[in-house]
């Protein structure tokens, strides 16, 4: 069950890095035809697009780790007697 939920988090991981950033690019690209704005809104919403998706590819990655680190402490501890 621990595989199929890194599975969905590896799905996550895409989604949070790949939407934004196509969010921001058509975003800006429609602003620019539809108002008739500059290319620069163009470059513009590219870098809110990319600061965007580091953050969620930063916070996918530490939620991952996350569930990493609570798998491996879910073996008891050794007690003095027990170990070899």
């Amino acid at each position: 069950m621990k595989n199929l939920s890194l599975l969905v988090w590896l799905s996550q991981l895409g989604l949070s890095v790949a939407l934004p950033l196509g969010g921001f690019v058509l975003l800006g690209v429609w602003l620019y035809k539809s108002h008739n704005w500059g290319a620069w809104i163009i470059v513009v919403c590219t870098i809110i697009g990319v600061i965007c998706a580091f953050d969620g590819l930063r916070t996918s990655l530490k939620m991952m780790n996350q569930m990493a680190k609570d798998k491996n402490e879910d073996k008891p501890p050794v007690s003095f007697n027990d170990h070899e």
